[in-house]
């Protein structure tokens, strides 16, 4: 999947000279976590957060008056606060790239480019949103998970087993174990229907199914 599929078009964007309270209220009316500030070009130019709006306000103010505070806030323009080196990325970024660039850079969403041009913004609850309809998760669900090691064949193996059984696999992903080099584990899910039968299946092939959470994962490492 590429964000270019799922990244919001309909973008709310702020000039830099817009007083922070107004961004603020633009924020709470529009319902969104970020605004895009863009200048008289349609540049982006900068990115004010929900949290920075916050942290903002939760500066040692308490003792102006509220007639104070309100005129001091109006004085006030995003572009002083606003991050101006933006992380961005083009449309034809991947979901699970766009994930590992908000993780490499402890940010929550990412402007989107094309040809130059602001197109779109994808935020971190996008980005989950899409990678858990890829794990199938549900509650008509089961999750298993066996280990194989790192080599060819291996996933055809688990596969054919299922095939056989007549279990159909709902999703399916795999990640290294890092204690234990050379060997992956397989998560998949199947209907809860299919669950029993699918251990069965796997059982007789001499894979050792994991169910549940296991503190040691000694006995499911393949021999």
């Amino acid at each position: 999947m590429y964000i270019g599929r799922i990244m919001h078009t309909d973008l709310i964007t702020v000039p830099p000279d817009t007083p922070l309270d107004r961004a603020n209220n633009l924020i709470r009316e529009k319902q969104i976590d970020h605004l895009l500030v863009v200048d008289r070009h349609k540049k982006l130019v900068g990115l004010v957060s929900d949290r920075d709006l916050k942290r903002y306000w939760a500066s040692p103010a308490t003792s102006l008056s509220t007639h104070e505070l309100n005129y001091l806030l109006e004085k006030v323009v995003v572009s002083m606060i606003m991050i101006k080196t933006v992380v961005t990325v083009p449309t034809s970024t991947t979901i699970e790239r766009a994930a590992l660039t908000m993780q490499q850079h402890r940010i929550s969403a990412l402007p989107v480019m094309e040809d130059g041009e602001l197109v779109g913004i994808i935020t971190s609850t996008d980005v989950m949103r899409v990678l858990l309809e890829a794990i199938g998760i549900s509650e008509e669900s089961a999750r298993l998970s066996v280990f194989v090691r790192d080599s060819i064949g291996s996933l055809a193996e688990v596969t054919a087993t299922l095939r056989d059984a007549e279990v159909n696999i709902q999703s399916l992903f795999c990640w290294p174990e890092e204690q234990y080099p050379g060997v992956s584990q397989l998560v998949f899910r199947v209907a809860a229907s299919d669950g029993e039968r699918a251990i069965a299946a796997l059982t007789v092939r001499g894979f050792t199914v994991k169910n549940r959470y296991e503190k040691d994962i000694s006995r499911f490492l393949p021999g």
